[in-house]
C-alpha cells in the first residue's frame, strides 16, 4: 500500500492558531531497470512499484513486444540495501537492450515538437473508428466525480494525482494514486501488463491535472482510445491525439467539458 507520514503542523484559521497532526504523502526516488540496465529514476509514492516499473517499460516502448517474465526489487543484492527503491523488470533478454539513461523522469520528458509525433506514429498504430468506439459525453461528464470517490490517498493528504480506467457505462475499474501523474498512469497500465490484460479497446483513461503529450503517448501505447483530463491538454498533446485517432476531453466542470480531439465529433457521438 502507498505510504503516508503523520506530522504535527500549525494551522491558522477562524478559531485561531492550533497544533494538530496532518497526513502527508511519502515521496521517494525509484530506479527502474530493464534486464539489469537502468532506464529511469522517478520520484514516486511507494506502494505499486512493480506496476510502475512494468508500466513505464511498456509505455516507453522498451519491451518491444517482449513479455515480462518477472519483476523484483534490486537484482544485484538485498532489497534492504537499496531501501526497496530499485526495481528490475525482467524479460529474460527478449527485450532489446536499452540505452542506459541518466537523470530523473519528469513531466517534460524531453518532448520537443511535432517530429516526436511522427516517431510515435512509426511505433504505434492509429486507432480505427470501428476498433475504438466512442464513449458517450454523458458518461464522460460523470467520470471525475466517480474517480474522486475512489481517491483514498487524496482524501487523506490532498497532494496526489490519480489515474483511472473506466468502461463505456462509466464504471471505474481501477484507480491508482501517486505524487506524479505519469507514475499513476504507468501504474494503471503496468497492472494491466502484469495481469495479462490485452489492449484497452472500448475503455477510457482518466488523469487528474492536464493532459500532456506524455499522457497521450501512454494512453495510445496501452490501447486507450479515450483520454479524459480534469484540466486542459497541451497543444502538442492535441496534435498527437488527432494523429492517433483518439478522443481527448478536458476541463470537466460539473455538466460541461471540452473535446479537443478529434477536431470534429461525428454526429452519432
Amino acid at each position: 500500500m502507498a505510504r503516508t507520514e503523520r506530522l504535527i503542523v500549525t494551522r491558522f484559521g477562524p478559531d485561531g492558531e492550533r497544533r494538530r497532526p496532518d497526513e502527508l504523502i511519502v515521496e521517494e526516488p525509484m530506479t527502474i531497470q530493464l534486464d539489469g540496465v537502468t532506464v529511469s529514476t522517478t520520484m514516486r509514492t511507494p506502494g505499486h512499484d512493480y506496476e510502475l516499473a512494468a508500466g513505464f517499460c511498456f509505455t516507453e516502448g522498451l519491451l518491444d513486444g517482449a513479455p515480462v517474465t518477472g519483476v523484483r526489487y534490486c537484482a544485484t543484492g538485498p532489497a534492504l540495501d537499496t531501501e526497496f527503491n530499485v526495481v528490475t523488470v525482467e524479460t529474460g533478454g527478449r527485450a532489446p537492450t536499452p540505452t542506459p539513461r541518466l537523470g530523473t523522469t519528469s513531466s517534460s520528458c524531453g518532448w520537443c515538437g511535432s517530429d516526436q509525433i511522427d516517431t510515435l506514429v512509426e511505433r504505434l498504430t492509429p486507432f480505427e473508428p470501428a476498433s475504438a468506439p466512442a464513449i458517450g459525453i454523458d458518461v464522460l461528464l460523470g467520470i471525475s466525480d466517480a474517480v474522486n470517490a475512489t481517491q483514498q490517498l487524496f482524501s487523506a493528504t490532498g497532494s496526489v494525482h490519480a489515474a483511472a480506467v473506466f468502461d463505456r457505462e462509466g464504471r471505474i475499474l481501477a484507480t491508482r494514486e501517486d505524487v506524479g501523474r505519469h507514475n499513476a498512469v504507468d501504474m494503471i497500465i503496468g497492472a494491466r501488463v502484469l495481469s495479462g490484460d490485452g489492449p484497452a479497446a472500448g475503455l477510457g483513461l482518466f488523469v487528474s491535472g492536464r493532459a500532456s503529450i506524455e499522457m497521450v503517448q501512454k494512453a495510445w501505447a496501452a490501447g486507450f482510445a479515450t483520454l479524459l483530463a480534469v484540466s486542459a491538454p497541451t497543444a502538442l498533446a492535441v496534435h498527437a491525439a488527432r494523429r492517433a485517432g483518439m478522443t481527448v476531453a478536458g476541463f470537466v466542470r460539473g455538466d460541461s467539458l471540452n473535446v479537443y480531439a478529434p477536431e470534429r465529433l461525428p454526429a452519432h457521438r
